[in-house]
This record gives C-alpha cells, structure tokens and sequence, in this order.
C-alpha cells in the first residue's frame, strides 16, 4: 500500500510546485528574448570561455533584483510606476517612466528585426514583409485575446532553447577549463570586453523585467481575489510562494544563458568565428546538435529561427505591456492585459505606439544581430538609475511596511546597482581614454 501512495504523494507535490509559478517563471523566459541570445552568443563568439563566469555570479543579483520588484507589487498592490507617482516627486516620475519606454520601444525594434531576420533563414519572404507581418500578429494577439493564454502557447516554443544546453553536451568541452573559467572572474579593461560585459547585465537585469514583474504580482491577485478596495490580503506564505516562483524562473533563465554563452564559445570562438554578424552566423552554434543529418545547416537554422522567432513572439507583448503599464500608472490610467480595448484605450495605445515606433527603427539601417547587442548595452546603463529608486522602495517602511527589505535583500540590491553602475562607468571611461 506505501509503494502505491508514494508515487502520488510525488506526483502531487510535483503539480502543487507548478501551480505556484507564474510571473516569475514568464519573466524569466521572457529574459532569454533575441537580444539575450545574440548578447551571450556574442559574448561566447568574441571572448570564448572569458564571461562565462556572469552566469553564476549575476543569478543571486538577478533573484534578489525581481524578489524585491515581485514583492513591491504584492504588498502595495500598485505597479512600480504607481507607487513613485504617489512617493516621489513628478521628475523622478518622468524619468523613470521616461527611461522605460524608451529601453522598452529600442528594444521591441530589435526582437522585430531578429525575428524578420531569423524567419529569412527558412522561408524566402521579403525582411519588411515579414516584420510587417510579425508586428500585425502581435498587436493583434496581445490587443484582442487573452495574454495569459497566448503566453500559455509560446512557452512551447521557448523549449526550443533547450537546444543549447543538449549542444552545450553534445559537444566535446575541455570541462576543467569551463568549471574554472564559470567560477573565475576574468576581466579586460578594454572597451570590447567592458561594452559586451554592460549588455549582458542589461540584458539579464533589465529594466522591463522590474515594471512587468511588479505589475503581473497585481494582475494576479486581481484575478485571485486577493484584493480588497484596492488593497491586497498579503501573508508571508504568499511572500514565500513568490520567492519559489522568482527564483525558479530566474534559476532557469541563467543555466540558459550559461549554455548559450559555453556554446558560442566551444562551437564558434574555437572554430575562428568571433564576431556574429548576421542571424546565419548565430545559427552555426547549433550546427554541431544535427551534424549527423543530411542537411545539418538547414536543421540548425530551423531550430534557431523557430526559438528566436517563439521567444519574440512571448517577450515583445512583454516589452510593450510593461511600458504601457508604466505610462499607464504615472497618469492613472486603467490598466491591464485583463481589459478589454474599449475600457483601457489609453494602455493599448501606448502598446500600439511602441510596438510601431520600435518596427521603425529597422529602417535607420542597423543590422538586425547587431541592434540586439545594442538594446542590450542600453537597457544596462538605463537600468542603474531605476535599480537605485527600487531600493529606495523596497526598504522604506512608509511603503512596505513589515514587508520591507531585509539586510540579505539590501545588500543583494546595493551589490548589484554597484556592479552595473561600475561596468557602465568603466565602458564609458575606456571611451574617454581610448581604448576603442
């Protein structure tokens, strides 16, 4: 009789576990969006084994980072654009939500043009035509049916990108080497290495991750009835379930990015290709897991143009959404991917204006790969600024009240916002110097 109970007794708390997670698990996914991959496939092209060790060390920054945005919306029942429009002064508003929108809107021009780029690798349609098309899906998907649901079909796809950890041990790896270099800090005071080492801290700790999280920890308990006028019912048992649903969505995000940046390293930097150009160039990564099929280069390509293209399908209504929901606080508007059109005009429009002007930055003449690494670098300098105002936050007791954050928290922030300001700072030195 114990035999029998005991597998689901198992099989039981493996459901209970994943009925936990939610927005932290989508935040983590939507963290390893086309700019990630290009920024760690880069990072591994162009330095080998060199950044392999950010993985290990921004995972307790990247959790104690979302934790504290998760924990603001749980207990303020507010965004964080909402929360700063009632604490701080209408500057430091404006340039928080000023900053987000515009690392937001670079951004979602960047995944469109990846994806565009990444489709033209399996199917012979015009680039415009195709990020035409893929922004009409989007905006339609994201304005007119349920984003809960919609997300619910992408994380599909997003297995995809299990496709590098599988080439990550597929192929042959000098593991000494790889275990010291992920432990080991390795750094170069040179503007290459210091500009790569800024995007992929921007684009793991991104600003859109803190507004998205923040606002879906409401969305959550709006639709689990956890909220009462306007104020949400908050235990610790509910501060625990979200802490086991944030790390478990950043746990998995960062061994992605350790495999994306080992396979880069191990398939493209050995093999002399140490700058990715075009989506084709980011594809050969994943030549080595179909090597033994006829048409290994195409299979490849398919591979890495369905995950680029599912990924930003799921992380570009998340870009779009987050900006909206910061507009949508600072000026009070009704918000919620919940809402239908009629009731919150103004959230969708500004998902509408950002998803356009983010399409028309393709046409300025950047490369599709290279504009990814770009966004990536720019939302690592923007995110400084707004990780110091989500400290002020998270410790302050007029708003958070018991809730607050605790030393292990504080000093996970601080040690972040350090590393991103210095990274930042030391990128734009070697500039100054000449160290191009």
């Amino acid at each position: 009789m114990e035999s029998k109970e005991q597998p689901k007794t198992h099989k039981r708390r493996f459901w209970r576990f994943f009925t936990l997670l939610g927005p932290g698990l989508v935040t983590g996914a939507a963290d390893d969006d086309p700019s990630g991959i290009a920024t760690y496939s880069q990072t591994g092209a162009q330095f080998g084994y060199g950044q392999l060790w950010t993985a290990l060390y921004m995972l307790p920054l990247m959790m104690g980072v979302q934790e504290a945005c998760a924990r603001i919306g749980m207990v303020t029942g507010k965004g964080i654009a909402a929360v700063v429009r009632e604490h701080y002064s209408k500057g430091v508003l404006y340039t928080v939500v000023g900053l987000v929108v515009v690392a937001n809107t670079i951004n979602i021009g960047a995944d469109i043009g990846a994806m565009a780029s990444a489709a033209t690798l399996i199917v012979p349609v015009n680039f415009v035509i195709l990020m035409l098309l893929f922004t009409a899906l989007m905006l339609i998907l994201e304005i007119f049916t349920s984003y809960r649901n919609y997300a619910r079909i992408l994380k599909w796809l997003a297995l995809t990108l299990l496709a590098y950890p599988i080439t990550a041990f597929i192929v042959k790896q000098p593991w000494l080497t790889v275990l010291k270099a992920s432990v080991v800090p390795h750094m170069e005071l040179s503007f290459a290495f210091l500009f790569i080492i800024t995007g992929v801290l921007g684009t793991t700790i991104s600003p859109y991750m803190f507004f998205w999280e923040a606002s879906q920890e409401v969305e959550e308990a709006k639709e689990n009835g956890t909220m009462q006028q306007g104020k949400p019912l908050i235990h610790w048992h509910s501060i625990r379930a979200m802490r086991l649903d944030n790390n478990t969505g950043m746990l998995i995000s960062e061994i992605t990015t350790w495999c994306i940046i080992l396979v880069g390293a191990t398939v493209l930097h050995q093999s002399g290709v140490k700058d990715i150009n075009t989506a084709s160039d980011a594809a050969r990564a994943l030549e080595p897991l179909v090597h033994s099929f006829p048409h290994a280069g195409y299979l490849s390509k398919l591979i890495f143009s369905v995950g680029i293209i599912g990924l930003g399908l799921l992380a570009v209504p998340v870009l779009s959404g987050s900006a909206a929901y910061a507009v949508s606080e600072a000026v009070n508007w009704e918000s919620g991917l919940n809402l239908k059109l009629k009731r919150a005009q103004g959230f969708y429009g500004v998902i509408i204006i950002a998803t356009i002007v983010g399409l028309t930055i393709n046409f300025i003449g950047v490369d599709p790969v290279k504009a990814l690494v770009y966004a990536a670098v720019f939302n690592g300098v923007a995110a400084v600024p707004l990780l110091f105002l989500i400290i002020k936050i998270s410790t302050s007791d007029a708003i958070m009240g018991e809730y607050k954050s605790g030393l292990l928290s504080k000093i996970i922030l601080w040690v972040t916002f350090i590393a991103m300001g210095a990274a930042a700072v030391a990128m734009f030195y070697t500039v100054g110097k000449g160290l191009i």
